[in-house]
């Protein structure tokens, strides 16, 4: 099928203009659409989970800003939750029919498949708590699994809680970061706790395995 080179360049324009969102565009963008409650809000993470080249970053920051704290990490932490579900349940019906396909093709992923099913808990913790993972592969490498779905999402909600409120906690009051560097101070112990909870958690996992 032909793609007309104006509709190509169209699309690359639209990619290359939603990958350069800024906290402004964004905190513009729901400030236009506030009639709509919360519905912005929930929308940006879910989007960002089909599309991750998108800022989820700057999305949870702009929530933050424009609905405050409490709401604003509610709104961006159900739909990061709704988007990694749905990201699950797609590579969940695709894995179903062409999965096993994917594994004898790729020998060398069993080993990785494995892994994720008998331990996937942790690692889908631990990565769900950095805002840097990347949170597309893990969702779609869970869906080709055979990792339950409940597994998966408790995993995901309590990861996503600790990511997502640590930088609501940084980008609710900008303007006060600057002048009280202890949030920072906290946002890093919050990491370093996590980090040695997950460590735990993964020997605790290991040795049950």
């Amino acid at each position: 099928m032909h793609i007309p080179v104006w509709l190509a360049l169209d699309w690359r324009e639209w990619v290359t203009s939603l990958k350069n969102l800024k906290l402004d565009d964004i905190q513009t963008l729901l400030d236009r659409y506030s009639a709509l409650g919360p519905l912005p809000g929930i929308l940006l993470p879910v989007l960002e989970a089909l599309l991750p080249f998108l800022p989820l970053i700057v999305f949870v920051v702009a929530n933050a800003s424009a609905y405050g704290l409490w709401p604003g990490f509610l709104y961006s932490w159900i739909g990061v939750c709704l988007g990694a579900m749905l990201v699950f349940l797609i590579s969940r019906w695709f894995g179903r029919r062409y999965g096993e396909r994917i594994r004898r093709r790729y020998p060398k992923t069993e080993r990785f498949f494995t892994w994720v099913e008998h331990k996937g808990f942790t690692p889908i913790f631990l990565l769900s708590c950095f805002p840097f993972s990347p949170s597309a592969l893990v969702n779609i490498s869970a869906g080709l699994s055979n990792m339950r779905l409940h597994t998966f999402m408790t995993a995901i909600i309590l990861g996503k809680a600790v990511m997502i409120f640590t930088l609501s906690f940084l980008g609710s009051d900008l303007h006060a970061m600057l002048h009280q560097p202890w949030r920072i101070a906290a946002a890093v112990a919050v990491l370093v706790v996590m980090w040695l909870g997950g460590k735990k958690l993964e020997a605790r996992y290991g040795a049950d395995s």
